[in-house]
């Protein structure tokens, strides 16, 4: 079986790792999410690997909780860099990669967002992506001037509004408008700086923006929201949409659901790439992988562990860890307890199990296996209509990476799915996704 075009490949490089013990891994140095050489060699990596693109998710508070006492000190979530500061200094010494950071549309004005990625954009010669989210945390409200986190459908409104202000700023200056004419002092024509003068519920924005035209034209948009609003974003404006389905069913019907909605906005089937993320546990016989994902559980403290479980089974320090899960103590979130209650009882997992299962990829998709294996899974997902590609989510970084360069891509490679060169020098030529026309331009024809 072979699928008719080759996948994209993204890289998750949040962290140590996508695993909660990854920082304790007896390869892993515990300091380097502040180092700019851990990254360094991480985007090097990727990059003569030729993946698509390096993503950093954020979060601007400190979400993990204390839930039991003794599971915060316990987390490697809490400690990092600001993603677009750390972005632009990989741009310099990065030539191909794309470059994509998280930022919220809650915490921000649209003209920053703007001005900033455009920014980025021209200095790594049109690699830059944002990937775009409303924040969910209370504790990311209360370093913003708020006791409450904004509500769920007025957060989305405010998204939408949002990413059509910034769309529009970027089209302020049309790609021609700086003709630089030394000899008649004609520094950019008129005519072609648009001012955008958006009066909405939400923003009230003139522009122009300050920024040239991209080399993208904009920045690459990647969505991650599974919401009917957050679909609706994705299917109007996004480039690339990470999923998060465990399911080759529930991943099957959410592309379905989402490029079915692309046609409604004038866009085409293949101008949107959904790259769903997994974390790889890689080994070169099946008992290989299997043991580098034991060792890993091994090194998680039940404080740490049962602090996954806390918002969907209440507080279950109580009970004896090697025991039956009970029923949920009053869960945040109802739909996820029982999710978590039907994966115990239809695989007769104890508790450590349960936690071990969700720790070792922060709640995402796990695969362990064999490269063959790995791939023939991908194969199956793409072939099935489920992906056009991956976010790779690595246990522990780089090693992690490492693995998948080192006994994936081959396979990937062999079996035709994955290029060997990069296709252009931009993010969006590399992904394959159409550049977007100046709304200004288009209109004079």
């Amino acid at each position: 079986m072979s699928t008719r075009k080759p996948i994209k490949l993204g890289l998750s490089m949040r962290y140590l790792g996508y695993h909660a013990a990854a920082w304790r891994h007896p390869e892993a140095d515990p300091g380097a999410a502040s180092k700019l050489g851990h990254f360094l060699r991480i985007a090097r990596t990727a990059e003569a690997a030729k993946l698509d693109m390096l993503f950093l998710a954020d979060g601007i508070g400190l979400r993990t909780r204390d839930e039991p006492p003794g599971a915060l000190c316990r987390s490697h979530q809490t400690a990092e860099l600001e993603p677009l500061t750390l972005l632009s200094a990989l741009a310099g010494l990065t030539s191909r990669i794309g470059l994509v950071a998280t930022a919220s549309t809650t915490y921000n004005e649209p003209f920053h967002i703007a001005r900033k990625w455009a920014s980025l954009d021209h200095l790594s010669g049109g690699r830059a992506g944002w990937n775009i989210v409303t924040s969910w945390s209370e504790a990311e409200a209360w370093n913003f001037n708020r006791d409450q986190h904004m509500e769920y459908d007025l957060r989305y409104e405010r998204a939408a509004e949002f990413v059509e202000v910034v769309k529009g700023l970027w089209d302020s200056w049309e790609g021609d408008a700086l003709v630089h004419d030394k000899a008649s002092g004609i520094f950019f024509d008129q005519s072609k700086l648009h001012v955008l003068d958006h009066k909405g519920k939400h923003f009230k924005v003139r522009g122009p923006l300050t920024v040239a035209r991209t080399p993208q034209g904009r920045p690459i948009l990647v969505q991650a929201g599974a919401s009917e609003q957050g679909l609706e974003i994705a299917a109007r404006s996004a480039d690339v949409v990470y999923s998060a389905s465990h399911t080759l069913e529930a991943a099957r019907d959410y592309y379905a659901k989402l490029k079915g909605r692309l046609a409604k906005y004038g866009r085409g089937w293949d101008d949107l790439k959904v790259m769903p993320g997994i974390t790889y546990f890689i080994g070169r016989t099946q008992a290989e992988a299997q043991a580098k994902l034991d060792q890993l559980n091994e090194l998680v403290a039940p404080e740490l562990g049962l602090s996954y479980l806390y918002g969907q089974m209440g507080d279950l320090s109580g009970y004896d860890l090697d025991g039956p899960v009970p029923e949920p103590q009053d869960p945040r979130i109802r739909s996820m307890a029982r999710m978590a209650l039907d994966l115990a009882r239809r695989e007769n997992l104890t508790i450590r199990q349960l936690y071990s299962r969700i720790a070792a990829g922060f709640g995402g998709r796990v695969v362990v296996g064999t490269p063959e294996s790995i791939v023939d899974d991908m194969e199956e997902w793409v072939a099935a209509g489920a992906a056009d590609g991956f976010n790779i989510c690595p246990p522990v970084l780089p090693v992690g990476l490492d693995d998948f360069v080192e006994l994936v891509l081959p396979e990937l490679r062999r079996r035709g799915m994955f290029r060997t060169e990069y296709e252009g020098t931009t993010l969006r030529e590399n992904l394959g996704v159409p550049m977007p026309a100046n709304r200004y331009a288009a209109a004079r024809g």
